[in-house]
């Protein structure tokens, strides 16, 4: 990595120690890599829990910034001023017409569709990989996206001042390429799905010797999802749900999550507990949730087909790992139809007044079908991770929802338009009821 080399050598800090490979345990310095020398499993952070037990409490975790920075001992940088968008502490939404909806009693949905800057769970994690990426010595970032992705690394590399190039698939919705565009990054549209833009990437990374927060520097980049982990457990009073549904796509998300819960528990912050871990993906792109259904430990690659492009991974780094916290933790991993993610967008504004994308709405179409199965107790804290803003993929809603009443500036022509409206309102119930 040409413009990395003088600083990969620099001492880390006092909490993370190295990386270390998920299949063999091999240690490596913590430098721009991200695969085993060995074995060729995947790279992740560790850290000297000792020192963060001994150092680090719930006082001092609360009088941090409010941004994922207050969880920074957690978090795979060194430096004492990292990159803060003000990323983060989204609100954790206690429900109640959509619980009630649903028959369940204690539903909280974390929304990050709201996340600062750019609507998505997504500036967590590009946060502390661009963080990491400086203090690295990066000067040109970079990334594979179905979207999100790119939205994050081009906002916040222009706020970090650094040069960034991302890489898309030419299909990709339209308000996601503006929300990358406006930024003015070079943005390369690919010609393939998500799986050949990686593809790609990895050989430009090892060509071009640019930081790839999803590649090279994906061990820190991943790191940044488990703050979904830490504030969900502050946020309920320092103590742990009982179940939580989040989206797969790589996986990663969803296995950080349980790491974040793990962490909190080895240095004394919340009492241990089991949490039941449950994730959701489109039919037409479940490699996961075949995986788990036919009770395999390995993951079949499937071409995506579906909606809901954001989490259309056909083949998913960390599927392997999802697939065994889900059975391990008593979960499921169920998938839904394109049909059923436009209702769970739709089902989960008119209820809660949360406009999400598509990996939104394949979250709560996966909720209600657990929750249908019986494999959710009503009783039980549940909490649903809603990762992106709607207003990124209105394609997909688009002639599912009603339109505007046109009316005349007159009071009659109101009067008019609204017995309309009330006539058409009876008539969805009366479908609703057959």
């Amino acid at each position: 990595m040409t413009q990395a080399t003088q600083h990969q050598t620099q001492q880390t800090s006092a909490t993370f120690k190295a990386l270390k490979c998920k299949e063999c345990g091999t240690e490596y310095e913590p430098q721009a890599i991200h695969v085993c020398e060995e074995c060729f499993g995947p790279l992740e952070v560790s850290y000297d829990y000792d020192a963060l037990r001994r150092h680090v409490t719930r006082e001092t975790i609360q009088a941090g910034p409010n941004s994922i920075w207050r969880y920074r001992p957690f978090l795979p940088v060194m430096t004492d001023n990292p990159i803060d968008v003000g990323t983060g502490m989204t609100p954790l939404v206690k429900s109640n017409r959509l619980a009630r909806r649903l028959g369940l009693k204690n539903l909280y949905i974390k929304n990050d569709a709201v996340n600062m800057p750019t609507l998505s769970f997504k500036d967590r994690v590009v946060s502390v990989a661009l963080t990491r990426a400086k203090e690295l010595g990066f000067s040109t970032v970079s990334c594979a996206s179905t979207g999100n992705l790119a939205n994050s690394t081009a906002a916040i590399a222009a706020h970090a001042g650094l040069d960034c190039c991302v890489f898309i698939p030419a299909d990709l919705e339209a308000g996601k390429v503006l929300g990358t565009l406006i930024y003015s990054p070079t943005v390369m549209a690919v010609e393939g799905n998500y799986d050949q833009v990686n593809r790609l990437c990895c050989e430009v990374a090892n060509t071009h010797g640019w930081g790839f927060v999803n590649i090279n520097l994906r061990p820190y980049y991943s790191e940044g999802s488990k703050t979904l982990g830490y504030e969900v457990a502050e946020q309920l009073g320092w103590k742990l749900p009982d179940h939580i549904v989040a989206p797969l796509a790589s996986g990663s998300l969803f296995t950080k999550i349980y790491k974040g819960f793990q962490e909190f528990i080895q240095v004394g912050l919340v009492d241990d507990k089991k949490v039941r871990f449950s994730g959701a993906q489109a039919e037409g792109c479940s490699p996961i949730a075949q995986a788990f259904r036919e009770g395999r430990d390995f993951v079949t690659p499937v071409k995506p087909n579906t909606i809901a492009k954001s989490i259309a991974i056909g083949n998913p780094a960390d599927g392997v790992y999802a697939v065994d916290i889900a059975q391990k933790t008593g979960g499921n991993i169920e998938s839904v139809s394109d049909a059923e993610i436009v209702e769970g967008m739709k089902l989960l504004a008119e209820t809660e007044g949360i406009f999400t994308e598509t990996a939104g709405g394949t979250t709560i179409a996966v909720l209600k079908k657990l929750v249908e199965a019986g494999k959710i107790d009503p009783d039980e804290t549940t909490v649903v991770y809603i990762t992106g803003n709607g207003l990124k993929t209105q394609e997909a809603i688009q002639g599912y929802i009603g339109e505007p009443l046109t009316i005349e500036p007159k009071l009659d022509s109101f009067e008019r338009a609204l017995e309309r409206s009330h006539t058409l309102d009876r008539l969805e119930w009366q479908q609703v009821l057959i």
